[in-house]
């Protein structure tokens, strides 16, 4: 088992990971009956597209010898509503350290190459934007 998921009422829930520890609080958005207070389940999962993006991207850097350190990942996600799904998941990927032409194009593939987005429906809207200084 990897989590437990505990509903806490009031359309809040408690994530807690198994092996570490670590608890992830999440809420029903406020244009869903919610408090809007922490991540909503949606936002959770485009948060991980965010996450995983990142990862894959630091594990290629460590073996390219590189630093990656300080890149970010501003995630925007766009709700449909009938069905009520994710529509659209923008990932906004800025790295603050320089990298070769070369480096660019190694790092950009392995981003795309995510669990998180081969596990997306392809019907789900998936816009990466890579930003280099």
């Amino acid at each position: 088992m990897t989590s437990k998921v505990t509903y806490l009422g009031h359309l809040r829930t408690s994530s807690i990971h198994l092996k570490s520890g670590t608890e992830i609080l999440s809420d029903a958005p406020i244009d869903n009956h919610g408090k809007g207070e922490a991540f909503s389940p949606t936002d959770l999962v485009a948060n991980a597209l965010g996450s995983c993006i990142l990862t894959i991207m630091g594990i290629k850097a460590q073996d390219l010898n590189i630093d990656i350190s300080g890149t970010t990942a501003e995630v925007t996600k766009t709700m449909q509503a009938e069905p009520r799904r994710i529509a659209k998941i923008e990932i906004n990927v800025t790295f603050i350290k320089f990298q070769d032409e070369k480096t660019r194009k190694i790092l950009e593939k392995a981003a795309m190459t995510c669990p998180v987005i081969n596990s997306l429906h392809p019907d789900l809207e998936k816009v990466i934007t890579f930003n280099w200084k």
